[in-house]
């Protein structure tokens, strides 16, 4: 593990010591966000993001291992292992060097080359493949039963040999390696029988690009277009750099040996280097590009949990609709239902009086703060309906992004959350929850269903899920979570639980009421003392005895705290409550060989704001009134929207008109952007200019250029 630990140390520009640090806390069952928030001083401050790198790569490490364990074994088995092969596969470093040492000892199919051998040829290859001075003669190896008619039978079997002989040389397939990482280009045609079905993909129907250069979202469109059977791609350098290079590698001297090894290196490179270092190309692109993705999905999923939240207010939630009227609900504070009801604010006048003497006495009865409706069909029509009506100011009205209400209101969570509502009801709840706390309400879904991805459907679903996860249980701990209020959802995500023990936490819940101290969760069945170590900093309890209960302090540090208390001359109530008291802390007087400074400016900083969240304040959004279709874009019209997604070509907005406008990464600002996420983020309020406007194609360009 020590060449390991380096080796990532090296490629992640930190210090082996600190790698090896991430590598013992892992196994002995940390967390990600345990470790970045309460270990440090044992990693040097790594944040959550390499740390997880750390482990990603130890599994790659892990991987490589299994495959060369099962090399060593398939040689042993077969008689073919030598000190020198056993040196050269436990030296590789990397899963392509392995199967190059490996290549030649494989099991074969009956290759051309397999069939040359059984006919006698082997000796005739080696010495046109060595160049010999006393080649053999062709004839002496004709052989009517082998099928060796004439002279040329005889060398294009032995050309086959050596063809795989060159297909199977590491040093050759490293030059050609690296020929095709810095030479190769993407050339992708329309496949003509299929062009109309296709036309999605018509930027592709002719196209070449160097594979070096192109991004990771076109590489996962041109894939899709392949896989769609409406492009045929191929990844390869011009083949004439490709022969020179082999020519150059093989042919020494004018001679029959030299035109015959000529043809055999144009065979291995057509019929077997070409396609098997394409392949491996492709994965490494798609590896990449799949990356890519994962990590821009990652960026605008981190946005969207990490929204600003309305708060503990009272909530009246629509989930719009035309036919079918708009399903109502009235949420408490804490997001209980309170009351439902179905009205119809878009059809007859009629009805339109009667929603509305619904809305208007459900805010009152209810003390309604805020009042959350749904983008989705219908959406502006019912928020135009309900800023009709005069309510008080102070009540806010704001649209909510649904995407993925619906899958959460046909989910099992919704079911067991809601048993006696339909899917209606639980969609118009969700909605009101997300505009109270985006965090907790979002964390039932799966994260692919929100809406926030890039090809996220092309790319490897482990990677993905992994990512995703990595994500969501970052946010979570981030924010921190009342245990007495939580969810199930929820507390999966905190730190060292998981399912099974948010379950039994829950239920212990119900059934001896409020948990009053951290202390008290190690009540909790199967929640042992590794369990809590991992969640309890996590875990809030808000009004607890012990006003460190309610912040980001962990129980193992209580001691210190109360230590800082005492050397004050006062409680930490007193402590907490009293900036100049905290200000007189001298930290260095409290550093051990355990806890460093970053611990305790982390400690210093969390009794100053005990419990804080980090997300930033709530502000209600506002469409341009009279703005509900696309048909009411014109160029010129400069209009707030909210950006609904991230990717490395631009930025998607929503503007009220049911269709997200583009934003080119080329229109994002008056300046060079090589980063749309560096100039937008998910959720973000922006202005933006309609450029052009195509109903047919459903597709609204934009610009947030100042300069025209």
């Amino acid at each position: 593990m020590q060449n390991y630990t380096t080796n990532i140390a090296r490629e992640m520009t930190i210090k082996q010591g600190q790698v090896s640090a991430v590598c013992e806390l892992l196994d002995s069952g940390a967390t990600l966000p345990f470790i970045a928030r309460y270990r440090k001083e044992s990693t040097g401050g790594l944040d959550e993001i390499q740390i997880a790198a750390i482990r990603d790569r130890l599994e790659q490490v892990k991987e490589l291992n299994k495959r060369r364990e099962n090399i060593l074994n398939s040689l042993k088995e077969r008689e073919l292992l030598n000190p020198a092969l056993c040196a050269s596969v436990e030296a590789a470093q990397t899963l392509s060097e392995l199967e190059d040492v490996y290549l030649p000892h494989r099991p074969k199919r009956k290759t051309k080359a397999a069939i040359a051998r059984q006919k006698g040829l082997e000796p005739m290859a080696r010495a046109l493949f060595n160049q010999q001075s006393d080649i053999p003669r062709p004839e002496t190896f004709l052989n009517q039963e082998h099928g060796l008619l004439i002279a040329e039978d005889v060398m294009a079997g032995s050309r086959d040999i050596i063809a795989e002989w060159m297909s199977e040389d590491s040093g050759t397939r490293n030059k050609l390696r690296q020929l095709f990482a810095t030479k190769a280009i993407i050339t992708s045609r329309v496949i003509e029988k299929n062009r109309e079905n296709g036309k999605k993909f018509q930027d592709y129907f002719d196209r070449q690009e160097p594979a070096v250069k192109i991004p990771g979202h076109r590489l996962l469109a041109m894939f899709r277009g392949e896989q769609e059977k409406i492009l045929r791609l191929t990844i390869r350098p011009p083949e004439q750099i490709a022969m020179e290079l082999l020519h150059t590698r093989y042919a020494r001297r004018n001679s029959v040996a030299d035109q015959q090894l000529q043809l055999a290196a144009a065979d291995s490179y057509k019929r077997l280097l070409a396609p098997s270092l394409e392949n491996e190309l492709r994965a490494q692109l798609k590896d990449q590009a799949d990356q890519e993705a994962i990590a821009v999905f990652s960026d605008n999923l981190t946005e969207l949990l990490l929204a600003p939240p309305l708060g503990q207010k009272s909530v009246m939630a629509l989930d719009p609709g035309f036919r079918t009227g708009a399903k109502l609900v009235c949420l408490d504070r804490h997001g209980a239902l309170l009351h439902h009801t179905t009205v119809f604010p878009t059809l007859s006048h009629k009805q339109q009086q009667e929603a509305a003497a619904t809305v208007q006495t459900l805010c009152k009865q209810y003390a309604i703060e805020a009042i959350a409706i749904g983008n989705g069909t219908a959406g502006r029509e019912t928020e135009a309906f309900i800023r009709s009506l005069g309510l008080p100011p102070e009540i806010i009205v704001t649209m909510v992004d649904e995407s993925g209400a619906s899958i959460y209101s046909a989910s099992e969570i919704a079911r067991e959350e809601f048993p006696d509502h339909d899917i209606t009801v639980r969609g118009a709840i969700s909605i009101g929850r997300r505009l109270q706390d985006p965090l907790a309400e979002l964390v039932k879904l799966d994260p692919q269903s929100i809406g926030v991805g890039q090809y996220q459907h092309d790319v490897q679903q482990k990677a993905l899920q992994q990512g995703l996860d990595d994500v969501v249980m970052r946010c979570v701990n981030m924010v921190g979570v009342d245990v007495n209020t939580a969810s199930r959802s929820l507390l999966t995500y905190v730190s060292g639980l998981g399912p099974g023990l948010a379950k039994n936490i829950i239920d212990l819940r119900n059934k001896q009421g409020a948990f009053t101290s951290r202390k008290a969760l190690m009540q909790v069945p199967r929640l042992g003392a590794k369990a809590f170590e991992q969640c309890a900093g996590f875990l809030r309890i808000s009004n607890a005895a012990n006003p460190l209960d309610n912040s980001a302090v962990h129980p193992e540090r209580y001691g210190l705290v109360e230590q800082m208390a005492k050397d004050a001359g006062c409680s930490v109530r007193d402590l907490i409550a009293s900036k100049e008291l905290r200000q007189q802390i001298d930290i260095n007087r409290y550093i051990t060989a355990e806890v460093g400074k970053p611990t305790l400016q982390d400690i210093l900083a969390e009794l100053d704001k005990p419990g804080r969240d980090p997300r930033t304040s709530f502000a209600a959004f506002t469409f341009t009134e009279g703005i509900n279709t696309m048909e009411d874009l014109e160029p010129g019209m400069e209009l707030p929207g909210i950006v609904t997604n991230v990717t490395k070509f631009g930025a998607f907005v929503d503007i009220g008109v049911h269709q997200d406008g583009l934003v080119h990464i080329s229109q994002l600002a008056d300046k060079f952007v090589s980063d749309p996420s560096q100039i937008v983020k998910v959720r973000q309020h922006v202005q933006v200019r309609i450029l052009e406007v195509d109903i047919a194609r459903k597709r609204i360009s934009l610009s947030m250029r100042k300069d025209r």
